[in-house]
């Protein structure tokens, strides 16, 4: 991810929510929900159609018999790739979930995030 994504990201990253309030996208029926800007949605799901586009290369490469090494690249890529989905959704849970959160006292978001950090070093 580049500094740019990062910046982007952090811009995106807008509440839609008051500090002392918490609207319908964020918890719904009991049910935490993601708040992401239409257009940060719109870049991940960009990216995933790619990554998703790659998946059935690497499909057709395996169908076709093509080299071990080369599709070994392309896996490499796709990981990559998913990686660089996983820190765009990580940083802006960050800087919004995780921050309004802790702001309204909810400190077990702390081992929350620990947990899926850790989840995503594998």
């Amino acid at each position: 991810m580049t500094e740019k994504d990062l910046e982007q990201t952090a811009e995106d990253q807008t509440s839609c929510c008051s500090s002392d309030t918490v609207c319908a996208g964020h918890q719904e029926d009991g049910v935490r929900k993601s708040h992401h800007s239409a257009e940060t949605k719109q870049k991940l799901v960009h990216r995933l159609n790619r990554i998703e586009g790659q998946v059935r290369g690497v499909k057709s490469m395996i169908e076709r018999d093509v080299y071990c090494d080369q599709v070994l690249h392309q896996i490499a890529s796709i990981q990559s790739a998913l990686n660089s989905v996983g820190k765009l959704l990580l940083d802006g849970h960050i800087r919004s979930c995780v921050v309004e959160r802790l702001q309204a006292g909810e400190e077990e978001v702390i081992t929350e995030l620990l947990t899926t950090m850790n989840k995503l070093m594998k």
